[in-house]
């Protein structure tokens, strides 16, 4: 193994850790809030309403929530909690021009195999040892329900 190969498998392991690192820390700041919503939500009101997805694109909200969120940012615009610790910054994966680029094989290649291996950031880490590929299917369905940010 080169030293490069080595220095860029480093830099994507630190990168997951920090992602991991920063999910359990948005998860523990963002509890008391849920806490709070659910409190004081009146008899009968669902709690927390859930978009009209299909069952695939709810779960793979469920994954992108728990492990993307904190780079892409939780409606996906690329400001997540660690964003502005990466240099480049996450993506907005809800442009229209790059989901219009994009095939789902392509999304789901860059979500397996990380950023590098497809020529972008180091920073973008490999889920493929971490998410089954039914797992990552059902994030690029999410991924697909993603709209531009409203101005």
């Amino acid at each position: 193994m080169s030293v490069r190969a080595a220095v860029v498998g480093l830099l994507g392991l630190c990168a997951a850790v920090a992602c991991h690192r920063a999910s359990v820390e948005v998860r523990r700041a963002a509890a008391p809030a849920v806490a709070s919503a659910i409190s004081e939500a009146p008899a009968g009101a669902p709690v927390m309403p859930m978009p009209q997805l299909g069952y695939g694109a709810r779960e793979g909200r469920a994954l992108f929530l728990h492990y993307c969120s904190t780079c892409h940012g939780v409606e996906g615009h690329g400001d997540g909690f660690n964003a502005y610790n990466l240099d480049p910054k996450p993506r907005d994966l809800g442009d229209p021009d790059f989901q219009a680029r994009q095939t789902d094989d392509e999304l789901a290649s860059v979500i397996r195999s990380g950023g590098a291996a497809a020529g972008l950031s180091t920073g973008m880490p490999p889920w493929g040892k971490t998410l089954r590929d039914r797992q990552i299917r059902h994030l690029v369905s999410f991924l697909r329900t993603l709209t531009p940010e409203e101005e």
